[in-house]
């Protein structure tokens, strides 16, 4: 890896996403695979890649990330966490406008756990009064 390239870890619901940022034309590989193939809907897609558009970076830097666990959407989620991150070391100035977007707090929404007694994490048995 060369030595302009910035490391930063992004976390939403289940999924982990370790992306590598570097100057470059823009070019956005997950998995070894192109975003395009990796998240076929155009609103994950959007999603990823909302930190670069929003500080007007999108052709600007290359960006290598893995990703493990969680959906497609939990994924999408880690991924623009982590961008975010990485656009906030690379340059610090960038911290204002990224914070007000609200890319930089961690979604900390996940599953809530099943409870014993009932059917789900709030759905209880059906009552029979008679």
């Amino acid at each position: 890896m060369p030595t302009d390239t910035t490391y930063a870890t992004g976390k939403r619901k289940l999924a982990i996403c370790r992306a590598w940022l570097q100057t470059g034309s823009g070019r956005i590989t997950v998995n070894g695979r192109s975003i395009e193939s990796y998240f076929p809907r155009a609103t994950h897609r959007a999603m990823a890649t909302y930190p670069l558009e929003v500080t007007n970076l999108l052709d600007k830097f290359n960006v290598n990330a893995t990703i493990s666990g969680g959906g497609t959407s939990g994924q999408a989620g880690a991924l623009r966490h982590a961008i975010s991150k990485g656009l906030v070391t690379i340059d610090p100035a960038l911290r204002d406008v990224v914070k007000k977007e609200g890319l930089l707090t961690r979604d900390s929404r996940t599953k809530e756990r099943k409870k014993y007694g009932q059917k789900g994490a709030r759905r209880r048995f059906q009552f029979s009064k008679r």
